[in-house]
């Protein structure tokens, strides 16, 4: 559990920028200390905590320390197995939508750091969830990590134009998706420590 955090750690629990932490430490509404001998600013975790209690930011992100994923596909026994794998490595929270309707409705109430999305849903194809969760402001710091059978290369420029991020062709193993969702979140890859 984290009781530290640099203003860029703070900016992504509270998914804000990071110049807006720094204006709020330099104006004292977010509470720290400086490193002695340098310019780096610190935010200890009860100090972040009562910060987003008073700006009516939600702490869950805080409070699990575990990054959200959200997963966007209609495969059952697929999910069953990435939600498995996620849970397992501990460093993940996971919701799952099996169509884009729910997608778009859990994205706005969970407010993920990553969505794994298939691109081939029933209702609606995964480049329409990618224009709806870019023409959303307040969702610019979401991920997006493309999942496919298909591997046509415009296909694939296409949801990247669209806002997707990543993409990983089907059948993939899910220690390379989850990788991928590391690289994308700047979080440690874990492969360097699995024995």
């Amino acid at each position: 559990m984290k009781t530290v955090f640099t203003t860029g750690e703070a900016a992504k629990v509270c998914k804000v920028s990071q110049q807006t932490i720094i204006r709020c430490f330099d104006n004292g509404q977010l509470k720290g200390f400086r490193v002695p001998g340098s310019r780096f600013r610190r935010i200890p975790r009860e100090s972040l905590y009562r910060f987003m209690k008073d700006n009516g930011i939600p702490t869950d992100a805080l409070e699990s320390g575990k990054r959200k994923v959200l997963l966007v596909d209609d495969d059952v026994e697929l999910v069953e197995l990435m939600t498995k794998v996620l849970d397992e490595d501990g460093r993940f929270e996971v919701r799952v939508a099996t169509n884009g309707f729910d997608a778009g409705m859990m994205v706005k109430e969970y407010r993920p750091d990553i969505i794994v999305l298939d691109v081939m849903l029933p209702d609606i194809n995964g480049k329409e969830v990618c224009h709806r969760v870019r023409a959303d402001k307040s969702l610019e710091e979401v991920r997006i990590l493309c999942i496919s059978g298909m591997i046509e290369e415009d296909k694939i420029q296409e949801l990247r134009v669209a806002g997707a991020d990543d993409f990983l062709n089907k059948p993939f193993e899910i220690e390379e998706m989850i990788d991928r969702m590391c690289q994308l979140l700047e979080m440690e890859v874990a492969s360097s420590t699995r024995s």
